[in-house]
């Protein structure tokens, strides 16, 4: 019998990423020492009061129950409690927070309960994987723009708003944005809502950057908007901000419809997250700023140093303002080799430098020519890894970072 996969899995692009992935894996299984700042995963460790509230709430038999699918209201109130604190935004916890696995699960279910054949989402390219994919998943489509952070951008939008036919559902935002870092004003937010007012449409915002900022910027909340709450929700999670990645705890604010409906999805797929793991996170969000700007303060060296180093070696970058990401531009001399593709660029320098990096092809066809650098090494690896790279790319010199 031959196996055949739904149509949805068959409209799925080829995940270049995995290649990566393995070949990372493979050459570390040889003994090679690959600096990875390929993924956006951290490897510092969450605040103690939250690792400590955890082994507590292990211990309690009561925890290792079902918990509920949109999460324990004490969590919920203190996600609302942390919107009014952080971005004066009024939230009910009862019917605008729900707590997901992670943003990313969020962000694909909200899709799945929203979204359908014939359905199509406008989105940014370059875009984060998931938001492209989680649209295919839920059976619809999408439509590319060029991505911005101005005027023109949301022009771009608008425009496909008004000669597209079907008309698009959805709009997908994500600021400060992954990979590119690209940040925006509190205004553009109200720009936004204006533009779903007009044309009708959902907003989904993914805020899983939001807290990791430097230089003194403050990432705007998309629901401080007026009238946000009426168009859209926003994606937000622990992962970044507190080093809490693998326990895969996030939120999703805003509309009381769409909350609901990813409910009723959440109700059907899974019986929430494991509490202890609930109780454990209420403690970051009541006791763990001084941790988020302790941790933005360790990204921002690391960024200096690894923009410095870039710089050096002739590729464009510019300093971000927020995310754990580093969006350079490589020079057209070190990409000619490999006739322009970022994708074969990366695969040949972790095995030439035992650089890993993630290629800019991979969130769209506007990446091209771009990589994305991830601050999860210390400043000592980060500043091995451009010795690294210049030993390939430009082996009569020497470089000091």
């Amino acid at each position: 019998m031959e196996i055949q996969p739904a149509s949805r899995i068959l409209r799925l692009p080829p995940y270049v990423l995995g290649r990566l992935k393995n070949l990372i894996y493979e050459r570390r299984k040889e003994g090679m020492d690959v600096i990875d700042l390929n993924m956006g995963n951290p490897s510092d460790a969450p605040p103690d009061a939250v690792v400590d509230k955890l082994r507590e709430a292990v211990l309690d038999p009561r925890n290792s129950r079902y918990s509920v699918s949109s999460g324990v209201y004490n969590l919920r109130r203190d996600m609302a409690l942390k919107y009014k604190r952080k971005w004066g935004v009024e939230l009910d916890p009862e019917t605008e927070v729900i707590a997901t696995i992670g943003s990313k699960e969020g962000f694909s279910h909200m899709c799945l309960a929203m979204l359908g054949p014939g359905d199509i989402a406008v989105v940014g390219n370059p875009a984060f994987q998931i938001h492209n994919y989680a649209i295919i998943l839920a059976g619809a489509s999408t439509v590319q723009v060029p991505l911005g952070n101005d005027d023109a951008f949301l022009e771009r939008i608008e425009h496909t708003l008004e000669h597209l036919s079907p008309k698009p559902k959805v709009i997908v935002l994500n600021y400060p944005h992954n990979p590119t870092a690209m940040t925006v004003e509190p205004g553009f937010f109200d720009k936004v809502v204006k533009v779903a007012e007009r044309h009708q449409v959902m907003v989904l915002h993914d805020f899983a950057y939001g807290e990791t900022c430097f230089d003194q910027y403050q990432a705007p909340s998309y629901l401080q908007a007026d009238g946000a709450k009426d168009f859209g929700v926003e994606f937000s999670t622990l992962s970044k901000p507190y080093n809490m990645a693998g326990w895969r705890i996030g939120f999703c604010c805003g509309n009381a419809e769409m909350i609901k409906a990813l409910g009723t999805i959440k109700g059907y797929y899974d019986y929430g997250i494991f509490q202890a793991v609930q109780i454990a996170s209420i403690i970051a969000m009541r006791e763990g700023d001084k941790h988020i700007e302790q941790q933005a303060l360790i990204y921002e060296q690391r960024r200096d140093v690894l923009v410095r180093g870039l710089r050096r070696l002739g590729w464009q970058v510019d300093s971000p303002r927020a995310t754990m990401f580093v969006w350079a531009r490589v020079s057209d001399e070190h990409l000619a080799p490999y006739h322009g593709s970022t994708n074969e660029f990366c695969m040949a320098m972790v095995d030439q430098a035992e650089v890993a990096m993630t290629p800019g092809a991979a969130f769209g066809d506007l990446g091209e020519g771009y990589v994305r650098m991830a601050l999860v090494e210390n400043e000592q690896r980060i500043r091995q890894a451009i010795r690294q790279l210049t030993r390939v790319l430009k082996p009569s010199e020497t470089t000091v970072v």
